[in-house]
């Protein structure tokens, strides 16, 4: 995380009319590094779990995305646990967010090894390349994509992964029952709480999402993946309404020899 001092989330501790749509803007950058340790259940060992997979199915000589990348976390993680990647490219529609990552990019002297770009995964899609990718990760990011937009985004990450690679994926997710569901979304706010955020602050921000961050179920989810490609869907993580999915490419036979599986077994 670097040495930079990480401020304390307030974006919705005042009271007032109901909350703007939320933004990745200047406001919330500045915050985002406290917000996602306070909001996301067990957020520090998810980031360790996407960082050993990562580590786990990279292949040499291929390159490795972060699909909203936000402030970097997750790329500068997944860099330090695989020296050997040269090629780490970071996506986001948000250059306040894109500028916290350069940050800390050049902080932990990685500049050299992770590009940063900045595009929308709604509308500039036609114009991301995704290519020779072994690992992909896209951290609660797909909630944010537009429901008609997420299968041809899920194609395009299918088809810019080589043949053993693999997408990781964690999101909030919805339940198969809207009573067990309640249930969920009470303890999660319990959690956020005990992280000492006020019950406006809960309200105020649920309202800002509310147009904004449209999620799925397990199930939903997984069939997305299903037919996208994806021979393996697997459920690696999951807290109440959260939850991490490992979606694997089918290895081709005349590749078995440079894939990961052989690679795992030496």
């Amino acid at each position: 995380m670097g040495r930079a001092l990480i401020r304390t989330d307030a974006i919705f501790r005042a009271s007032g009319p109901r909350a703007a749509d939320f933004e990745f803007n200047e406001a919330v950058a500045e915050v985002f590094d406290d917000m996602l340790a306070r909001s996301v259940p067990m957020y520090l060992e998810q980031q360790r779990m996407i960082r050993d997979i990562a580590a786990k199915f990279w292949i040499p000589r291929t390159n490795i995305y972060d699909l909203g990348c936000s402030t970097g976390t997750t790329l500068v993680n997944v860099a330090q646990a695989i020296p050997e990647a040269r090629s780490l490219v970071g996506i986001d529609n948000s250059r306040p967010m894109l500028e916290k990552a350069r940050e800390r990019i050049r902080a932990q002297k990685l500049d050299g090894r992770i590009t940063l770009e900045c595009a929308d995964l709604n509308s500039d899609l036609e114009r991301i390349r995704i290519e020779n990718a072994s690992v992909i990760t896209l951290c609660w990011t797909l909630q944010f994509i537009r429901p008609l937009n997420r299968d041809r985004l899920m194609r395009r990450i299918y088809d810019g992964l080589k043949s053993g690679g693999v997408l990781i994926v964690t999101e909030k997710i919805l339940t198969n029952n809207s009573n067990m569901n309640r249930f969920f979304v009470d303890f999660y706010y319990d959690f956020k709480k005990r992280n000492h955020y006020s019950d406006e602050e809960i309200r105020r921000k649920r309202e800002a999402l509310e147009n904004v961050l449209i999620p799925y179920g397990t199930a939903e989810n997984l069939e997305l993946f299903r037919r996208s490609g994806f021979a393996m869907r697997e459920t690696f993580f999951q807290w109440y309404n959260f939850a991490g999915f490992l979606c694997v490419k089918a290895e081709r036979p005349s590749g078995r020899g440079r894939g990961a599986a052989q690679r795992r077994a030496k």
